[in-house]
Order: structure tokens, then C-alpha cells, then sequence
């Protein structure tokens, strides 16, 4: 019996082209290359965009901004075009690869990508394949990968086990505590988030103190992220420990040396009244 398959020559077609197009000198036909990816995919299928052009992207992750700004965004949206939530992880080592790149805006556009495609990925695949790539974000030579891990752990925190939950509060410790000023920045300005998620217990024995060092960092621009941490923080915490854990950060902010810190507590002063209670509220108009 005759094969309905259409000829080989043919069927490599479309990434012969796509392959030929991010090789031409031409970045605006690279980058109109990257934007037409879906349809390559639905040309290839959903096998073959797994196993050849998933794996040819990630190889060749070495281009102008804007065209890796495009393929992040994209793959973002490759969830069914790579065969649905149970083959989503392949999507995730080009994702991994922008998401350590230089420039900002394509890192920031990995991560959010990421954290799109988190949501699709299983509790068994979070802690097989996501889990593992935040992990070495967070433990990268690079500032870049530090700083992007950053904004992984809220999304894949609530749907890990007990002892994976351990394992990343004490990576985010970590983050927190990096010689990198702006790692230390990308973990305050996540830290509130991080909180939401995190049980109660762990997040008076382990977050609260990362919260006070973020807020006695001596860089301002870590400082003034942590004041918006407390926001977050305070609403989660029963009304004496708000007292205990968070009021004397709060009090030490508003009398900041730096202009900008004491800018942010006056800028968050009315969500702040709302976080702290009526306790933190006469406590708070008392320093303003």
C-alpha cells in the first residue's frame, strides 16, 4: 500500500527556510522569521516542533535584542503547538537560555513567559523539569540568571511538595542575600509575592528575616523595594506580630537617610495603614 506521507524533501521544507532565514544578514528578516514561528510549527507539528525546532532555537540564542525579544515572547504561546501541558517542559531550556541574557527587556520577557507556561506544567513536572531550572537560575555564575530566577518562585511554590518548598525558601534566602546589588533588588522586588504563597509558619521563621535584611540593605535601592515587600507581608501577619516583626522596619524606613526610601513609605503610607491594623495605623501617623 502506497504511503500517504507527503515526500521528505517536502516535509523539511519549512524549517529549511526558517533555518535559512536566521542566517540571513538581514535582522528585520530574522525577526519577521521568529514572529511567522507558530506557523511554522503547525507546518512541522507537534512531534517535529519538539524534536527539531524547539531544540534548533535554543541552539541558536545568539542574536540582536530584538529578534531574542520576539522568540521569548513567542514561545510563551507554544504550549498546544508543542503537543499540550504534558510535553510543555521542552519549552522550557530556550526559555532558560533568554532568560540569562543581558539585555533587561528580554530577560523580563523569558520570565514572563515562564511563568505563563508554569501554570500548565503539572505538580510532577514542576518539581522534574521547572523546579530544577529555577535552581540553577538561582545558583547561576551570571547576575542575569540570579536576577531572573527571582520572579520563578511564586509560581511554583504552591504545587511542590513539602520538602522541594524547604528547598526554595532556602534558595530565595540565598537571593537575598547576594553580593550583587541588583540580585538583592530582584529578590525585594519579589519578596511580597513570595509571601503570599508561603504558609504562615515559614513565612514568620524564614521570610520575616530576609524582610529585615532587605530593609537594612545598604544599598537605598534595595530598601525602598523592601518598604513595598511590607505591604504584602503585613496583611498576611495577625495583628501583634505585624507589631513585633514589621512595625520597627516600618518606623526605621520613614526616618530613612535616603530621600527615596522615605519617598516610598509616603507613596505606600495609605496601602501601608491598610496592611498594618489599627495598631501600625496610630503608629504610623505618629511618624508622618
Amino acid at each position: 500500500m502506497a504511503s500517504s506521507d507527503p515526500p521528505g524533501d517536502d516535509s523539511l521544507y519549512p524549517i529549511a527556510v526558517l533555518i535559512d532565514e536566521l542566517r540571513n544578514e538581514d535582522v528585520q528578516l530574522r525577526l519577521n522569521s521568529i514572529k511567522k514561528l507558530s506557523t511554522i510549527a503547525l507546518a512541522l507539528g507537534v512531534e517535529r516542533t519538539r524534536t527539531e525546532l524547539i531544540p534548533f532555537l535554543t541552539d541558536t540564542i545568539y542574536d540582536e535584542d530584538e529578534v531574542l525579544l520576539a522568540l521569548a515572547e513567542q514561545l510563551g504561546e507554544f504550549t498546544l503547538l508543542v503537543g499540550g501541558p504534558e510535553h510543555v517542559h521542552c519549552l522550557l531550556p530556550p526559555l532558560e537560555s533568554l532568560a540569562t541574557v543581558e539585555e533587561t527587556v528580554v530577560r523580563d520577557k523569558a520570565v514572563e513567559s515562564l511563568r505563563k507556561i508554569s501554570a500548565q506544567h503539572s505538580p510532577a513536572d514542576l518539581e522534574q523539569h521547572f523546579v530544577p531550572l529555577v535552581k540553577r537560575l538561582s545558583s547561576g555564575d551570571w547576575f542575569t540568571s540570579r536576577t531572573s530566577a527571582c520572579g520563578l518562585f511564586g509560581v511554583c511554590y504552591p504545587r511542590v511538595s513539602s520538602t522541594v518548598k524547604a528547598d526554595l525558601r532556602s534558595h530565595f534566602r540565598n537571593l537575598c542575600q547576594d553580593d550583587t546589588p541588583m540580585v538583592r533588588r530582584a529578590a525585594a522586588g519579589k519578596l511580597g509575592e513570595f509571601a503570599k504563597v508561603v504558609e504562615l509558619e515559614f513565612l514568620k521563621s524564614d521570610l520575616i528575616p530576609m524582610f529585615v535584611n532587605l530593609a537594612q540593605d545598604e544599598q537605598d535601592s534595595v530598601r525602598l523595594l523592601a518598604v513595598e515587600a511590607c505591604v504584602s507581608i503585613a496583611s498576611l501577619l495577625p495583628q501583634d506580630d505585624v507589631e513585633q516583626l514589621v512595625m520597627p522596619m516600618l518606623r526605621q524606613a520613614s526616618e530613612d537617610k535616603s530621600w527615596r526610601v522615605r519617598y516610598m513609605v509616603a507613596d505606600k503610607f495609605t496601602d501601608l495603614q491598610k496592611a498594618v491594623g489599627e495598631i501600625g495605623r496610630a503608629s504610623c501617623r505618629e511618624r508622618v
